[in-house]
């Protein structure tokens, strides 16, 4: 198989925390070396895709801020789709709120004015939070996701990500959430065929979760990659009720994908 584009997570895949997964840089030459148009989607929202030029360029990968979006990037276009006007009451991190503000955005801490709550990963997240998201949905407005992920990768131990957020909340209200964004919704699939424009079958989606990255590409109807250098290991992979193309240790075995 002949690949025009791949999808590539970030952390767990190609960092952890800010550094690189060992071979993982070579992996990623070795796309480039090949042709191969590279596009970073990332389930973490609390940064907008010009931090992680930096970010990822201290790492040892070169990439332009329009080859990198993430879950706040997802959010934030759903948003301006479906909640322009609304009032928006966002329980997260306050680099998320910044990414919402910029797109025009409207933001209020009010609970009684909410017009819609926006859950997400919040290292400040509080008993006063799940107060603020109980009362806010009380009133039977809508609850929006930024992303599934219920933990992490980081430098030392693995850590909650927005999914713990999302559950606690719904928890308390008793309420699924009306939409979770980032990987592997609709939009972020509709992003990613925006960006990477080739027919399904030359595209593949390298990603250390099942649920997300994983999932995405089997959506999409591109190859999967999944690698073990993040949250998954090899007993997660058989037990799943998905099932990638691939299972690589990291992503310096990408030429057995496309060598």
């Amino acid at each position: 198989m002949e690949f025009s584009g791949a999808v590539l997570d970030v952390d767990g895949t190609v960092v952890r925390g800010d550094d690189p997964i060992p071979d993982a840089p070579a992996g990623y030459r070795r796309l480039r070396e090949a042709g191969i148009e590279t596009l970073f989607v990332s389930n973490n929202p609390t940064k907008a895709p010009p931090a992680y030029v930096d970010r990822l360029g201290a790492a040892g990968y070169e990439v332009d801020a329009d080859r990198v979006f993430t879950a706040g990037t997802v959010t934030t276009r759903y948003l301006r789709e479906r909640h322009a006007a609304d009032e928006l009451l966002c329980i997260g991190d306050p680099g998320l709120v910044d990414q919402f503000e910029a797109a025009g955005l409207a933001t209020t801490d009010d609970v009684d004015a909410a017009d819609a709550l926006v859950a997400s990963i919040d290292p400040e997240f509080h008993y006063d939070d799940l107060c603020t998201a109980l009362w806010a949905l009380e009133r039977d407005i809508p609850f929006i996701g930024t992303d599934p992920d219920v933990v992490i990768p980081a430098p030392e131990r693995d850590v909650p990500g927005s999914g713990a957020v999302i559950n606690a909340i719904a928890g308390v209200a008793e309420r699924e959430p009306d939409a979770v964004l980032g990987k592997p919704s609709d939009t972020a699939i509709e992003m990613v065929r925006e960006r990477l424009p080739y027919p399904p079958e030359e595209c593949l989606v390298v990603g250390d979760r099942l649920d997300t990255d994983i999932a995405l590409g089997e959506r999409a109807g591109m190859t999967t990659a999944l690698v073990l250098s993040g949250v998954t290991d090899e007993a997660a992979v058989a037990d799943a009720g998905v099932s990638p193309d691939y299972v690589l240790d990291d992503l310096g075995d990408i030429d057995r994908v496309i060598g």
